[in-house]
């Protein structure tokens, strides 16, 4: 810990941040992880979250026992028409982030943290900027290679700016790049610790074949239909070389289902479908050799810690196009594959056929990501936070 006698016995902070789960479960990584730490010295935290009534951080806040409050936000609707950035409905939402500002100054003057940590979404902005009018030391943090629209906006008024990667370094502005440190990616501390065998007792995998490499295919809580669809093309292909975990999301579970069940019985002993995977994750990735997936920071920061040779399928519509960044990102080092672009059946076989049948070809893959993971991200997340809040 940084100086922990400079430290007052009860240190606050104020969180901000949110919308999606990128921005909030690093957030919530960081808390408790800062916690703890405090804990270990005799200290105790008391923090306050401000978010969208509507983000995931409205749910996720109070059901961890987080004071959480909110702010008027506006959200940009981004267009590269220049002129279609004035459309009405974003004019509209401009107009209330003053009012958001006023209510976060208000918020920030009355806590009176002793530090302020955002991490991304629109309602970071109006707290970030409350933090510099009350002179609170404001940390950002950034999960994508390229910095957020709402971190591009509060740069300048940050102590310090955490960010993911090594890469986004030179991407930062000269005047603020001397703010900034490399911290990774908080993972949640639970999924490092997971146990193959226990995902094959929890799920009942007894058809799986344990000489043959295990594939966990996820889209997301909702299943992506993109990936849902490939799958279901090259499945026959796919059990030929591989178990599969198939995680597709609840609305698809019926059809992939009836797909499923003109399966030989071989084949489909080693197919397991699930809508959602739960507490269980962990131990899924753990009995997991290769991973098709999305290619959001999260996901990145969870595959890369675990050492996971990965395929990604970027989301094409996610803000300023980040997952194609990430996924290009591990790429160039040999650390993943990246399919963009229209994604068939033959190219998912193309991508993952040297990854199913050459072990030594997974482990120089796993290898490459490993150097790229941080499983100690929320400890140096939390080393700046307590810098920041001494000045130091």
């Amino acid at each position: 810990m940084n100086e922990p006698s400079r430290l007052p016995t009860t240190f606050r902070l104020i969180v901000t941040g949110g919308g999606t789960g990128g921005h909030t479960y690093p957030a919530l990584t960081a808390v408790r992880t800062l916690q703890a730490r405090l804990a270990a010295d005799g200290r105790a935290l008391d923090v306050l979250w401000i978010g969208t009534p509507d983000g995931l951080e409205a749910r996720i806040a109070p059901a961890e026992g987080i004071a959480f409050t909110t702010v008027a936000t506006g959200k940009i609707r981004r267009s590269a028409n220049p002129l279609k950035m004035v459309s009405p409905a974003n004019v509209k939402d401009m107009a209330r982030v003053p009012l958001g500002v006023a209510q976060a100054r208000k918020i920030v003057s009355g806590f009176r943290p002793n530090v302020v940590l955002a991490t991304g979404g629109y309602v970071a902005v109006p707290a970030g900027l409350a933090a510099r009018m009350c002179k609170r030391p404001l940390v950002l943090h950034e999960q994508t290679v390229r910095l957020g629209l709402a971190n591009r906006k509060l740069a300048g008024s940050a102590a310090r700016i955490a960010v993911s990667s090594e890469s986004t370094l030179p991407l930062l502005p000269e005047a603020v790049r001397s703010a900034a440190v490399v911290t990774g990616n908080p993972v949640r501390p639970e999924v490092l610790t997971g146990h193959a065998e226990k995902a094959v007792t929890t799920l009942g995998l007894t058809g799986f074949d344990r000489r043959l490499p295990t594939l966990y295919v996820t889209g997301g809580a909702q299943g992506a239909q993109q990936i849902n669809n490939v799958v279901r093309e090259a499945l026959p292909w796919l059990l030929e070389r591989a178990n599969v975990v198939h995680q597709c999301g609840p609305a698809n579970v019926d059809a992939l289902r009836a797909t499923a069940a003109g399966l030989p019985p071989q084949l489909a002993g080693r197919y397991y479908l699930t809508g959602f995977v739960g507490p269980e994750l962990p131990d899924v990735l753990a009995l997991a050799d290769v991973v098709v997936s999305r290619s959001g920071a999260g996901t990145l920061a969870e595959l890369t810690a675990l050492g996971k040779p990965a395929v990604f399928v970027p989301l094409a519509s996610s803000a300023g196009n980040e997952q194609a960044h990430n996924a290009r990102h591990l790429e160039e080092a040999g650390a993943a594959v990246a399919l963009e672009g229209e994604v068939t059946a033959a190219r998912l076989q193309n991508a993952l056929g040297p990854l199913l049948t050459d072990p030594a070809r997974r482990a120089g893959m796993a290898e490459a990501a490993r150097t790229h993971g941080r499983p100690d991200a929320a400890d140096r997340l939390v080393d700046v936070l307590l810098s920041a809040a001494t000045g130091g």
